[in-house]
């Protein structure tokens, strides 16, 4: 019994500190649509770093017909 508590105590020090390195980034951008032409602003949080963001948000917009013009911002989350 004494040596599950500790363990069990590892194990929840370890399951916190692995959810703590899944980073995601707020991020902020202008993209647009052609036909019709649209313009767009919006804030988004990606499950990324924000190093990787840009190509994640690429990706995303192109899925609903948009294509990035501009970050703005970028904040760790």
């Amino acid at each position: 019994m004494t040596r599950i508590i500790p363990t069990l105590a590892a194990t929840l020090a370890f399951t916190l500190s692995a959810e703590a390195a899944v980073a995601a980034c707020q991020v902020e951008y202008k993209a647009k649509r052609e036909n019709p032409f649209e313009l767009f602003y919006n804030v988004t949080t990606l499950s990324v770093p924000c190093s990787a963001a840009e190509g994640a948000l690429r990706a995303q917009l192109a899925q609903q017909g948009l294509t990035l013009l501009k970050i703005m911002s970028k904040k760790e989350k």
